[in-house]
């Protein structure tokens, strides 16, 4: 079965690496995610790029409610994304996927900077390309960036993965309110005028005005990834 998407977008977030701890690294976890987007790029031939969080090694908020600069803290939170970048790329390459890690910040002696001709070139040749230090700039997430990323290198759906068993988007956080219901489809607009907390405003309005769709879902779930890409009801399609 073909791939309903050629090239995607994975934003994956810092805390699904830390798995049930909040902190660090889990391996299994990182394994266990590196495996289903090796899987894709092999077995379907899908363009995989992936922009990785940092808040299971530091969030710029924290630093921000102790009284940092926040401009310092937000600049500590991209380095912390540039740590599971390197992660996510060896995990992937030690399962034999040729990977390349593109950082917003210069650092050559780990990563190459960002360059959109060389990551459109990267995925042609089915390397994977992780974007690391969200957009080099304060104040903006990395779901920011993974809609910018996406929307640079024309991916055609942001895929992006959710932890802790939540499977989508829901009228109520479900940790929260027990009858909370699953929407499988829902508007950018929506997802505006109501506050789901599915990306930041600034994402969902770059993903709505480039007609980018977001597909919301269960990262931790194995087979999710490759369910979504063959047409599966997996999550909640934003668009």
């Amino acid at each position: 079965m073909g791939a309903r998407w050629s090239r995607v977008l994975l934003k994956v977030s810092g805390e699904a690496f830390a798995a049930t701890t909040g902190h660090g690294i889990d391996g299994e976890i990182v394994h266990q995610i590196a495996g289903e987007i090796a899987e894709v790029r092999r077995d379907l031939e899908v363009d995989v790029a992936v922009v990785v969080g940092g808040g299971n090694i530091w969030r710029g908020r924290t630093g921000v409610m102790s009284g940092m600069d926040r401009v310092q803290a937000d600049h500590m939170g991209m380095l912390a994304t540039v740590i599971n970048a390197l992660a996510l790329q060896d995990t992937l390459e030690r399962l034999g996927q040729p990977t390349r890690v593109q950082s917003a910040i210069h650092m050559a002696q780990v990563a190459e900077p960002y360059i959109r001709r060389r990551a459109i070139r990267h995925l042609e040749k089915g390397r994977v390309v992780i974007f690391a230090a969200g957009l080099g700039n304060p104040f903006f997430t990395t779901d920011s960036a993974a809609a910018l990323r996406a929307t640079e290198i024309e991916a055609q759906a942001l895929l992006k993965g959710t932890h802790s068993g939540v499977e989508g988007v829901y009228t109520a956080d479900p940790r929260l309110v027990a009858d909370a219901q699953l929407l499988r489809q829902i508007d950018y607009v929506d997802v505006l005028r109501l506050g789901l907390k599915v990306m930041d405003s600034t994402a969902i309005t770059l993903c709505m005005d480039n007609d980018l769709p977001i597909v919301v879902f269960d990262l931790l779930t194995r087979g999710n990834v490759r369910s979504i890409l063959e047409g599966g009801d997996v999550g909640t399609l934003v668009r």
